[in-house]
């Protein structure tokens, strides 16, 4: 997979293939990033979105992941302590999704990993998703388009055209409604998942 950073700020788009559009079908579904299947990766920011094209887990083919902080198999994260003193497979450890721990040098998160924000949880802001529009907000341009998005989704534009070469993932994606990116709503609920206040639940089961 390669990563593109696209992004001035709050963008960052991460493609394997260009995305040339995709059904609807499969919208709303559960993914797992990439990225989480490396030991070395500590987490998304809320700062950016992050597009995964050709995703393998999809029936859209794209992973969508809209604001999200952190790891989505791990929501409360894992400080430097918890590496230097807890065995891989111990609750308070990240590991890679779909393994327990139980093997720290292959399955072990090795690094620190920000824990998701309460606003906006994994299963608010990562799953499977569509392009609905081109940059322009227009869906003539020769491409396939999930138009219109799903009940329940509205078509939303989140990657800008920068000039860069994402012309084939810039524009819109259908996201829940109600969840928008705002930034006061983050500034003003800048809440961590905590895992002794147990406010954000358990891993989704990805």
């Amino acid at each position: 997979m390669t990563r593109t950073n696209v992004g001035l700020g709050l963008f960052v788009v991460t493609s394997s293939l260009f995305l040339w559009g995709c059904p609807p079908g499969g919208v709303g579904d559960p993914c797992i990033p990439e990225d989480e299947y490396v030991q070395e990766f500590g987490g998304y920011s809320y700062k950016e979105v992050n597009v995964e094209s050709r995703s393998f887990q999809c029936e859209t083919r794209v992973c969508l992941v809209n604001h999200f902080q952190g790891r989505v198999s791990c929501p409360y994260g894992q400080g430097q302590t918890e590496i230097d003193t807890l065995p891989g497979d111990n609750e308070n450890r990240c590991h890679i999704p779909g393994t327990t721990g139980e093997n720290e040098e292959q399955d072990a998160v090795n690094v620190p990993v920000y824990p998701q924000l309460a606003a906006r949880q994994a299963n608010d802001t990562v799953y499977c998703s569509c392009r609905c529009a081109n940059a322009e907000g227009k869906t003539d341009d020769g491409a396939n388009y999930c138009d219109p998005c799903p009940s329940g989704y509205t078509c939303t534009q989140l990657i800008d055209d920068l000039g860069l070469g994402n012309e084939q993932l810039a524009g819109a994606y259908c996201i829940r409604n109600g969840t928008k990116f705002e930034v006061d709503t983050v500034v003003r609920n800048p809440q961590p998942c905590d895992r002794l206040a147990h406010n954000c639940g358990e891993a989704q089961p990805y």
